[in-house]
């Protein structure tokens, strides 16, 4: 049953977004003006001073102008990311995504939204995902619910299922991992355990084939090898992603860059980069222990392991995983769709989609939250990691002097002994009335479904109460701020959505333009020609018909180099 508004789902991720809603009792991806389920997570400036989103701000890659990727790893610092003669935050970038998938719904469904369930990682700290709400308010956009992201692909797959089954969900993203133990019982899906590494993703092994390359390639180029420029950078990013794509289907491919009138290629093997991706490698297996010894589950006791995420196609990354378990894991959704379906489902569920009434989620908080007690700075925690959310509990702290006026509460999120190894959160200063004595405080830490903790702090020999939703005022926007920035970012002059695949696929004819020489290069010209032609009449039938031919063009065009890498 689908509402008036309906309540849309999002996985905002860090190198794809995708976006749907729960209708007819299933999960239904939106798509895009390019007729695709997934959209880029980037953002460009052309030479008009029009921001592009998507596809669009891709195909400016190599081109030596600005193209932002991967900035959801910046959500909840204060960094700022150039476009053009402008800063922005990772916050507002992630807006423009966010904005844009909700005209996409709009445009599908021919009505408003304002709601949305929004993904993010399981190890997301509460600063971030307070950043990902202000960034859905940017886009108009209210939070419903905030997932972890593998229990919303545990949400995917239990989806139906009625046998009882401990499953793992593995989800290796763009910039992000995270693992969950999960055990469907009784129509009832629950979290058992959630670990993960906000800082290790599909992009990190991209990062490596670069490097590899520029290690054996910089002279050529005429650099030293500890440092691409950026603008080679941007260019050099394509093509190993475009390598490691191949990497994920054969057993060798090249990765050969053009700069200006040089030319390199570098040789690879897949033996050869699970070698070089070692390191990483074994940062994936921490907290696949972590999550299995938190759970108190054995390998062998776990019935299925679900990958989810882009980059759990990578072969290394298979491997590992097959090695660990000693069975192959399951794939039986999309591995990109799997978050967002899910996604969809909660939507369900909070829409009270009379189709859902069977399903039971409960989650898990995947970080220990406490305070600093000591003149050192020890970590009291509070609310243990995988503890079942919602979750409450007070613990009491006495002063450490007699005759103490005051307590500064300093708010935490880690594992580690010491409070500086651990996440800053927030403070509360209590002050405490003129006594002789030790006087005490509770301390109630209070971890809500959509991740945000609140702490509230009751001194019994007074009665007063002091209570924060932890925000660190410095990284996340207040609602001053957030109005001044949506006024900012309204003020931009973003790429009317209609146009924006014909500006795709002339933005890709130009780089395709500049690879090539020859009868190729002058057939591209003619053809870039004619669509520009067909544009000017501005008639839409026949600009649709031009449109799927020049794509055919460019996509043979595209097959040929990919054929030539072989």
């Amino acid at each position: 049953m689908t509402q008036t508004k309906p309540l849309i789902a999002i996985d905002l991720g860090t190198s794809n977004s995708l976006v749907g809603i729960f209708e007819n009792g299933q999960s239904r991806l939106i798509e895009n003006p390019y007729g695709m389920k997934i959209t880029p997570s980037a953002i460009a400036m052309d030479d008009q001073g029009q921001i592009l989103i998507g596809q669009a701000a891709l195909e400016l890659r190599g081109s030596g102008r600005e193209v932002l990727t991967s900035f959801k790893r910046l959500m909840g610092t204060s960094k700022k990311l150039k476009l053009g003669q402008q800063n922005f935050s990772a916050v507002e970038l992630s807006s423009l995504i966010l904005k844009s998938l909700k005209q996409d719904v709009e445009q599908a469904l021919q009505c408003e939204v304002e709601e949305a369930v929004i993904t993010v990682p399981a190890y997301f700290n509460d600063i971030q995902r307070q950043a990902t709400i202000s960034a859905a308010a940017l886009a108009g956009l209210k939070v419903s619910r905030l997932i972890n992201e593998p229990t919303a692909a545990a949400l995917a797959y239990g989806l139906g299922q009625t046998e009882d089954s401990c499953f793992l969900i593995f989800d290796l993203g763009g910039g992000t991992f995270d693992v969950s133990i999960v055990e469907l019982f009784d129509g009832i899906t629950e979290v058992r355990a959630s670990a993960g590494d906000n800082y290790l993703g599909g992009d990190d092994f991209v990062q490596l084939l670069m490097k590899q390359f520029w290690k054996q390639h910089a002279s050529i180029f005429g650099f030293t090898e500890n440092t691409i420029p950026f603008d080679i950078e941007t260019a050099l990013k394509a093509r190993a992603q475009h390598s490691l794509h191949v990497l994920s289907k054969e057993a060798r491919t090249q990765l050969s860059f053009k700069w200006k009138d040089k030319e390199a290629t570098l040789e690879i093997t897949q033996d050869q980069f699970a070698t070089w991706a070692e390191p990483l490698l074994l940062r994936l297996r921490r907290p696949l222990e972590r999550a299995l010894r938190d759970a108190r589950v054995l390998p062998q006791q776990v019935d299925q392991i679900i990958m989810v995420g882009g980059a759990t196609r990578i072969p290394a990354v298979r491997k590992l995983v097959t090695k660990l378990f000693g069975r192959f894991p399951s794939t039986s959704i999309q591995p990109d769709e799997a978050i967002v379906r899910g996604a969809c489902v909660q939507a369900g569920l909070k829409a009270k989609d009379l189709s859902l009434k069977e399903v039971v989620l409960t989650d898990v908080c995947p970080f220990s939250l406490g305070i600093a007690v000591g003149n050192d700075e020890q970590f009291s925690p509070i609310l243990e990691r995988n503890i079942v959310i919602p979750a409450s509990k007070v613990n009491t702290y006495t002063a450490m002097q007699k005759g103490q006026r005051e307590i500064y509460v300093k708010i935490y999120q880690g594992e580690h002994r010491l409070c500086k190894e651990n996440i800053f959160l927030g403070e509360l200063k209590v002050l405490l009335p003129q006594n002789n004595d030790y006087l005490s405080i509770d301390v109630r830490f209070s971890y809500n479904p959509n991740g945000i903790l609140e702490v509230d702090i009751d001194v019994p020999i007074t009665g007063e109460k002091l209570q924060k939703v932890v925000v660190n005022h410095q990284n996340v926007m207040t609602a001053e701020q957030i109005e001044n920035a949506r006024k900012q970012l309204q003020e931009l002059k973003i790429h009317p959505r209609d146009t924006l695949m014909n500006k795709s696929l002339l933005l890709r004819a130009e780089r395709l333009y500049s690879e090539y020489t020859g009868d190729l290069r002058l057939q591209i010209g003619d053809r870039t020609q004619h669509f520009n032609h067909i544009l000017n009449q501005q008639d839409d039938r026949q600009i649709r018909e031009a449109q799927q031919y020049f794509e055919a063009f460019l996509n043979e065009i595209e097959d040929l180099s990919l054929f030539e890498e072989y």
